[in-house]
C-alpha cells in the first residue's frame, strides 16, 4: 500500500484544477478557473507539520469569454499588471480519514486573509507507471471585497452585477519526491 512521504510532493498540473464561482445578476453563476498553478505540497514526518504552497498567475483567468476574462485582469478586480499572482501559504494541514482541512494565508491584490479550506483527501496511489500520487478536493467561500476586489454595478431589478462572495474549489494532485 502506498503511503504519503515525508518530502516535497510536486503538483501535477495536468490532473489539477483551481476554479472559482461568482453569482452574477443574482440569477446565476459564472464560473472560472486558472490554468497557470505552481504548488507544493511539502510532507513532514508528523502531518500536521506538513506545509502546501500555491501560486497562480492572474493572466491565466480562465471564464471562457474573452471579455470577461479582460476585465477580470484590470484595475476594476484582479489587477494583474500590478498584483501578477495569486498566493497560498498553509499554517496547518490535517488529514482524519478521507477528511482535510488546511488553514493558510490566501493574498491577492497584496491584501492577505486566513481561509480554511476543507474537503476529501484522496488518499496516496501508485499509478499505472509506477509513480506515486496524492490527492485532495477542497473548497473555502472568501469575500472578495476583503481583498480589495470592490468593483460592482446595480442591475435593474435592485441587487448587483457580482456577488460579493466567490467560492474557491481545487481539485489537487501531487507527485512523490523521487527517491
Amino acid at each position: 500500500m502506498a503511503e504519503l512521504t515525508a518530502g516535497t510532493w510536486a503538483i501535477d498540473a495536468a490532473h489539477s484544477h483551481v476554479g472559482f464561482v461568482v453569482r452574477h445578476a443574482g440569477i446565476s453563476k459564472v464560473r472560472g478557473s486558472f490554468d497557470q498553478i505552481d504548488a507544493q505540497f511539502n510532507v513532514a514526518e508528523n502531518i500536521s507539520d506538513s506545509t502546501v504552497e500555491a501560486t497562480l498567475q492572474i493572466a491565466s483567468i480562465n471564464t471562457e469569454n474573452e471579455a470577461r476574462d479582460g476585465h477580470l485582469k484590470s484595475a476594476d478586480f484582479f489587477d494583474a499588471e500590478n498584483y501578477p499572482t495569486m498566493t497560498f501559504t498553509s499554517r496547518s494541514v490535517e488529514i482524519n480519514g478521507e477528511d482535510i482541512t488546511v488553514e493558510g494565508n490566501l493574498t491577492i491584490r497584496g491584501e492577505t486573509r486566513p481561509v480554511t479550506l476543507t474537503g476529501e483527501f484522496g488518499g496516496v496511489a501508485v499509478d499505472a507507471f509506477g509513480t506515486t500520487r496524492t490527492g485532495a478536493s477542497v473548497s473555502t467561500t472568501i469575500s472578495r471585497k476583503d481583498f480589495g476586489i470592490t468593483w460592482n454595478a446595480a442591475v435593474e431589478t435592485g441587487g448587483v452585477m457580482v456577488s460579493d462572495k466567490v467560492l474557491i474549489e481545487l481539485d489537487l494532485e501531487f507527485t512523490a519526491p523521487e527517491a
